[in-house]
């Protein structure tokens, strides 16, 4: 068996980093004297001392875990493996009633699970601490006093433990993180990498910094303070060996290094999020590492930061969001291309350090990286791109250049001008403030353009995979920048959104929380709109026509609206004198809103009633005709949870129309409409009513380039 440690052994090491840091990790082990260095995926082997162990804890800003080797040998069965884990003396390292936990990866011909190669690990240990002390130690995952790690490779067994404890990325001064939270040794071999630890320049900037990770970790490389001196505890504290006096020493001289360093008066840390909750999180953590005197937090849009005042060089490093979790990629360019706007126009004479996974947001930017890394943030792949930013200030910022617009940019803006001159008489005479002026009529443009009072909604559709992101994003934001020209808005009135198809329940989803609403008049109805949370906007404005037409058959007349919505055609029947109306849909966000629609309209609600609960189950459970109008536009396709089954319109509009018509009172109508561009009404199976296709009629002008974009048929009992 192995013996206890003696502090003066050369032992060996086993760091463990995200892939992609192993280089960084081997020079920092290094200027922590570790010996015989070596890189491998996802670590770095070394050799040293115990006091190199506990340095490397309380030092490393890259590593991971810290891995002591124990053992190493071959092994070919199950009881070898047993044989292998007692060979080492236990109890130097674990009391006989302490608890593990051992971590388990590779196998043999034999062991060919790690459940069943942890627990032959375990049991080893168990039965010679209990064989020696009659005691048995318990397993305990989640805090163990000593963790095993058991890893096989061709045949030889590593046997190690673990110093760190918990991951060393975990530094103690975090508490609150953002919504996709960065590690701390992700942060610091980004600061790495760029420079800032052997950087003269004393002024970083991260203006979309989230929980303040990278300003962080900036602070303590400059202020020379120990990334782990924040921390409670490591795995090696709670070892029979633990060298105490060995330990406070290693303590006492990181302090001293803290105090020195504490004395740095010039160093200038600058971050903003435009999240103020992300910011005041943020500022919680600068709090807890003690960090104020240095680090400035401030809530604001990232196109209002500016570079401080009088200072010529620094570093500007972030890690701005990607991925589906926080956006959709055309957004994601928009915020990557004015990410690149803001340093060529601010950070002029600067470096620059951008962390993405996506590399097509990377080169929307408009620069040309120097140079760039491959790391890992978890398992997700990124790229870290390196700027050196030009040297001189650019004659006249976008902001204050005369927008000019491309060659492809002008095609498009021709044809809004061509759109909205067709459309311009039409929309004074009716007093139209929200309808479309484009819907993907070349091309070269798929998008559609919403015009809503003083705002305008730009959707992208959804590209497909052949296309190559880069040139769909220039596309546009060639079309966006026309259209903020021909209509003469700033950009902070032009709204981009992509449409893409949705499953399941997505498009009730909220998918942001702007909670920015507008108030837009039609035909005599004050309607509530959200053109930045969910897919839709919360008017249909293709359903004018029908709701205008609802309007003027609704005086005295009992009405429903069956998968209402935000209610706007209930709005309409009760602006039109509805005697009484009923609106049913599933979602309590919007029957709420409908609701507010109501109130916006001076109308008492003892009068409208609105019932939360799946159309198809509430449609047979009433009985004998009670309504004189009834409206039904059932979506093309739903399997909401709250759903009993699947609706099909196609296959399911028979017994649709079958149920709403038992609820029609002889001389009524159903106006029944939906989307599904390719719906054939069944004639046959509906022959005892008479059914009129009323398509062309409910289509108004700005949709009737698209008529293909809903059907509506007028339904009457015989």
């Amino acid at each position: 068996m192995t013996t206890e440690i003696q502090d003066t052994e050369m032992l060996n090491y086993f760091v463990t980093c995200p892939k992609g840091m192993e280089q960084l990790l081997a020079d920092e082990l290094s200027l922590l004297d570790a010996e015989q260095v070596r890189m491998t995926v996802a670590g770095v082997s070394c050799q040293g001392d115990k006091a190199l162990g506990y340095r490397i804890c309380l030092w490393s800003r890259l590593g991971s875990r810290v891995l002591l080797r124990l053992a190493e040998m071959p092994v070919s069965s199950a009881q070898s493996l047993y044989d292998a884990v007692q060979s080492i003396d236990w109890l130097v390292y674990l009391r006989p009633s302490g608890k593990l936990h051992v971590d388990f990866n590779g196998r043999t011909e034999e062991i060919r699970n790690t459940h069943f190669g942890a627990l032959k690990v375990k049991d080893a240990i168990v039965d010679q601490i209990r064989s020696a002390t009659g005691q048995r130690p318990e397993v305990d995952k989640q805090q163990p006093e000593l963790r095993v790690n058991v890893h096989i490779s061709r045949g030889q067994v590593a046997i190690s433990i673990d110093l760190s404890g918990e991951s060393l990325h975990r530094r103690g001064y975090r508490g609150k993180t953002g919504e996709a939270p960065m590690k701390e040794n992700l942060a610091a071999a980004v600061l790495m990498r760029a420079g800032w630890h052997t950087s003269d320049a004393n002024c970083l900037v991260d203006p979309m910094c989230g929980s303040a990770t990278l300003l962080t970790e900036a602070a303590l490389m400059r202020l020379d303070i120990a990334p782990g001196l924040y921390r409670h505890s490591f795995g090696f504290m709670r070892w029979p060996d633990f060298d105490r006096e060995l330990w406070h020493q290693l303590i006492d001289e990181a302090k001293a290094r803290e105090t020195q360093g504490r004395q740095m008066t010039d160093l200038q840390l600058l971050g903003s999020d435009h999240n103020a909750q992300v910011i005041a999180a943020a500022q919680d953590n600068v709090r807890r590492a003690k960090l104020t005197q240095w680090i400035s937090l401030e809530a604001k849009e990232m196109i209002q930061v500016r570079r401080p005042e009088g200072v010529t060089s620094g570093l500007l490093v972030t890690n701005p969001p990607y991925g589906e979790r926080l956006g959709e990629a055309g957004p994601l360019m928009f915020l990557y291309k004015q990410l690149g706007q803001l340093m060529r126009d601010e950070f002029y004479g600067w470096s620059a350090a951008v962390l993405t996974s996506d590399r097509s947001l990377g080169r929307t930017m408009g620069l040309k990286s120097h140079k760039d890394y491959q790391l890992f943030n978890g398992a997700l792949e990124s790229r870290l791109y390196l700027y050196n930013i030009f040297a001189e200030r650019p004659q006249a910022s976008s902001s204050e250049q005369k927008l000019v617009l491309s060659e492809t940019a002008q095609m498009f803006a021709n044809r809004l001008q061509k759109n909205l001159k067709s459309l311009r008489k039409w929309l004074k005479q009716e007093s139209i403030e929200c309808y479309r002026l484009y819907d993907a009529d070349m091309p070269e443009f798929a998008v559609a353009v919403d015009i809503y009072g003083d705002q305008v909604l730009v959707q992208e559709y959804q590209a497909p995979r052949s296309i190559d992101p880069v040139k769909a994003f220039n596309r546009l934001s060639d079309a966006v920048a026309a259209t903020a020209v021909v209509l003469d808005k700033h950009p902070d009135q032009v709204v981009l959104k992509q449409r893409k198809r949705q499953q399941g329940s997505e498009q009730y989803q909220r998918h942001d929380d702007t909670g920015r609403f507008l108030v837009v008049h039609e035909h005599g109805c004050r309607l509530k709109v959200n053109l930045h949370d969910y897919l839709d906007t919360g008017l249909f404005l293709d359903h004018r026509p029908v709701r205008r037409q609802i309007q003027s058959l609704s005086a005295g007349k009992d009405v429903l609206n069956l998968f209402c919505y935000t209610a706007t055609a209930t709005v309409h029947a009760a602006v039109g004198g509805a005697k009484s109306t009923v609106s049913v849909d599933m979602s309590a966000t919007y029957l709420d809103w409908a609701k507010q629609n109501l109130q916006l309209n001076t109308q008492e609600l003892s009068k409208h009633q609105l019932v939360r609960e799946d159309c198809l189950k509430w449609l047979k459970r009433q009985n004998g005709p009670s309504f004189d109008l009834i409206f039904m536009d059932p979506p093309t396709f739903s399997n909401s949870k709250r759903m009993e089954g699947v609706l099909d319109v196609q296959r399911d509009h028979v017994a649709l129309i079958e149920d709403a018509m038992r609820l029609l009172r002889s001389d009524g109508v159903l106006i029944f409409s939906n989307n599904y561009r390719r719906f054939k009404m069944d004639y046959d199976a509906l022959a005892s009513f008479v059914i009129k296709d009323v398509t062309q009629a409910s289509l108004d002008p700005d949709f009737k380039r698209n008529s293909k974009i809903h059907c509506c048929f007028e339904i009457r009992h015989a």
